[in-house]
């Protein structure tokens, strides 16, 4: 299963472009800070990544403020360089 949930902050958020069928997507970044436990220990982490929404739920991202924070779901593939990853939104719960 490839599924990812991430409590986030938008701390970027690029205009608005449409796809070659018409479907608004947006190009967005993330930033994500919280301490967890590693093997028993605390853990600080910190980190910052690219994703892009497509179709309704860039309407939720284009609502909000940067510096939001907000529960993202989506998948991740690779990006469209080949270098790395990209987060795809598929929903933003705000009420987290």
């Amino acid at each position: 299963m490839n599924r990812l949930l991430l409590t986030a902050q938008l701390v970027d958020r690029a205009a608005m472009r449409y796809t070659p069928a018409g479907l608004p997507a947006l190009d967005v970044g993330l930033k994500h800070e919280s301490e967890l436990s590693e093997n028993g220990l605390p853990r600080k982490v910190f980190m910052e990544m690219r994703a892009v929404a497509i179709g309704e739920v860039t309407q939720t991202l284009t609502a909000m403020a940067l510096g939001d924070a907000a529960l993202f779901a989506g998948f991740v593939t690779s990006a469209r360089n080949g270098r790395g990853l990209r987060f795809h939104i598929t929903q933003v719960d705000r009420s987290g």
